[in-house]
Order: C-alpha cells, then sequence, then structure tokens
C-alpha cells in the first residue's frame, strides 16, 4: 500500500528541524561533561526531504541523569563529584524550506531556541581554596541560539543530507554555577545523513553522523575537544497515521579537552543509549501535522552523566 510518499514530506519536517535546537542540553567530558551536541535529536526520516514552506516545530525535553562520587566533573571554576542533573525545556523552531533547488538538493535554514530550567547537584563541590557537601545549583533561563542550513536529496527509496549548524552563545550561563541552559562558548558542527524508506511497505531507518568543534570559553579557558556522533532510527509505519519503532545514538569525544583553565587533563566523554519511539499524523485544518514521542535509555557512559531522556515533538506546518 504506496501511502506514504505524502506523509513522509510531514515526518521529515520535525526530525530535521530537531537537528539545532537540542545541542546544549542535560548530559555529561567536554566542559562539566555538557557537550554542544544533544545526542538522539535526529530519528525516523532524518534525510527525507521536506514540504516546501514555512514550519514551526515545538519540542517538550526532560531529561534526568547523575554520575556516581568516583566521577569528577570540572564546571566552571569548580571540582564536582556525585554529579545528578534535571533539565526540562520547550523548544521552538522556526523555519523555510526553499523550492528552488541548490546542487540538485532542497534548501533549508532555521532558527532555533527555548526556555529552560536545569538543576544540578554535587555530593563534593571544590572551589578553591574551598570545599561544599551536598551542593545545589538552579538555572532558569533560556538557551543559546543555533542557526542551521542543509540540502536533502531524494532517489527513490534513498534520501541524503548534508549539513552545518553552530552555536551562538548568548543563552544562560554563568561560570560559577552547576547549571547553566547554555554551554558559554561557540561550537561548529557539520555532517551528513542517509534515510532508507520503503514506500510500499512503509519500512524506514535513517543515521546521521556528524562532528563538532568548540572554541574556547573565554570565560574559564576551558576548550572542549572535537566531538563525533551518531543518531540512528528504525521504524516501521502501521497505518496511514501511525509509526512504531526504536532509536538510539552513540556519541563519543575524539579528541580531549584543553586550555589553561583545564583543571583535570585528558578528559574524553562518550554515551551511547536506545529506546522506543512512536508517531502520529494528523490534521490541523487542511493541513498535516505531526507528533513524535520517543524515551531513551543511556548506557556505556564515561565522564558523562548517565540516565533518561523524552523527547515530544509536535510539528506545525504554516504554510508557504
Amino acid at each position: 500500500m504506496k501511502i506514504f510518499n505524502k506523509a513522509r514530506r510531514q515526518i521529515a519536517r520535525p526530525f530535521f528541524l530537531l537537528s539545532i535546537i537540542l545541542f546544549s542540553l542535560g548530559a555529561n567530558a567536554d566542559e562539566g561533561g555538557v557537550p554542544f551536541w544533544m545526542s538522539g535529536q535526529y530519528a525516523s526520516m532524518a534525510a527525507v526531504p521536506m514540504a516546501t514552506g514555512w514550519s514551526l516545530v515545538a519540542i517538550p525535553y526532560v531529561y534526568s541523569g547523575k554520575a556516581d562520587k568516583s566521577k569528577t566533573f570540572q564546571r566552571g571554576t569548580s571540582l564536582n563529584a556525585g554529579v545528578s542533573t534535571r533539565e526540562s525545556l520547550v523548544l521552538m523552531q522556526l523555519g523555510y524550506v526553499g523550492e528552488e533547488k541548490i546542487l540538485g538538493g532542497q534548501p533549508y535554514i532555521g532558527l532555533g531556541w527555548g526556555p529552560g530550567s536545569n538543576t544540578t547537584t554535587a555530593s563534593i563541590s571544590a572551589t578553591n581554596p574551598s570545599a561544599q557537601l551536598n551542593r545545589a545549583n538552579t538555572s532558569n533561563g533560556s538557551t543559546d541560539i543555533y542557526p542551521l542550513a542543509s540540502l536533502t536529496w531524494n532517489q527513490g527509496n534513498n534520501n541524503y543530507k548534508a549539513y552545518v549548524t553552530g552555536d551562538i552563545p548568548v543563552g544562560t550561563y554563568n561560570r560559577t554555577s552547576l547549571a547553566s541552559i547554555g554551554i558559554g562558548h561557540a561550537a561548529l558542527d557539520a555532517g551528513g545523513g542517509y534515510t532508507y524508506l520503503n514506500n510500499t511497505t512503509g519500512l524506514e531507518f535513517s543515521g546521521v553522523l556528524g562532528a563538532t568543534y568548540n572554541w574556547m570559553n573565554t570565560q574559564t579557558n576551558y576548550q572542549n575537544g572535537i566531538d563525533s556522533h551518531l543518531d540512528w532510527s528504525v521504524s516501521q509505519f502501521v497505518s496511514q497515521n501511525w509509526q512504531v519503532g526504536i532509536a538510539g545514538y552513540g556519541y563519543y569525544q575524539l579528541t580531549a579537552d584543553s586550555g589553561s583553565g583545564d583543571r583535570i587533563g585528558a578528559f574524553k566523554s562518550r554515551i551511547a543509549a536506545v529506546g522506543p519511539q512512536i508517531g502520529y499524523l494528523f490534521n490541523i485544518g487542511k493541513k498535516q501535522a505531526y507528533i513524535n514521542l520517543r524515551a531513551y535509555k543511556e548506557f556505556w557512559a564515561q565522564n558523562r552523566v548517565e540516565g533518561y531522556a523524552t523527547i515530544a515533538t509536535i510539528s506545525i506546518p504554516l504554510g508557504k
């Protein structure tokens, strides 16, 4: 049953837009164990070309993770052990898909931002010359700003993507606090993706691979290393409206952190996760919208907190 040609264009949009707005969220090496790239932002339909015109995506996000007392994290001016973090945000992405192709691919430009809250605690927090037990900080504010540009191509069941994005560090960040919403430095990320979508059977799988370069955080004289990341998804359309599947990610820091403010040295991180996803297509007037819900359980953590993430994606077409 060939019911997926229209649906795939609608579903592709929210996951494509997710690509720039979840970068600075909770998850811990890099300074404080917090990277620019938020793993799991890409899932189903990641490389499928989208419907042209304007769109708005709202993304409620909740994360909870922790690391035991044997793991030490540097956050701003302090060294911390027994770290746990809870974060919730509602991210928004406004973007436009152009009709005119570039190099045979469909162009997209977008800008992302969102309000949120982060609470981070440490069993032991040391800031020269003092130390504190059971320290806790809460930060309420906004994320950095995330621009994105990309091209996507379609050849039958095969779809391809190339993208470049970055971080404009204007979000809520305090070098003396355990908890921040922004990351305090600029970053540039680039990569590519592939989606296989069988329009007859509804079988889909996607993968997006990229790398991040981080500039120096001038407030702490700390520079995150170069990061690599892979997001993947396998799903099946079971009807015209419903999609089910699994999604996961892997994250690996290629080079260690550096800078005169690095008090730990040779700090590198990794993490992996897997979990279920479900999607639903529906109409708002004559236009098609989409909701996706997925949850991740993390494992294989090194120099990161490890926990659970839940993401709901609501995609609303705004017309041309």
